[in-house]
């Protein structure tokens, strides 16, 4: 999902300037999610570091594939803003729940 674009060229009428940004933000949230709810005693750096590195090989891959999509830097910077909010919405609801 990450590394293709979509098939279809057609507007719709939730699109809007900036909507990859929002995607990026929200697969990368169910990502760090995910991941520290796997590896819940994983320091905050690796987890952190890990996550970087993913977001860097996706942006890399998208411009090298040549499908279509090209590297962006906020697309990185959406990345990391989403595996911040993922980690820390585990956080909240472990605190909370658990």
């Amino acid at each position: 999902m990450l590394l293709k674009p979509g098939q279809e060229n057609h507007e719709y009428w939730f699109m809007f300037n900036g909507i990859d940004k929002v995607l990026h933000v929200s697969i990368f949230a169910a990502l760090g999610f995910s991941f520290v709810a796997t590896f819940p005693k994983i320091k905050f750096s690796y987890f952190f570091q890990i996550i970087l590195i993913y977001a860097f090989l996706t942006e890399i891959l998208q411009e090298e594939m040549g499908l279509g999509r090209s590297m962006e830097t906020l697309d990185i910077v959406a990345d990391a803003i989403g595996c911040l909010v993922g980690y820390y919405m585990y956080k909240v609801l472990v605190k909370h729940f658990f």
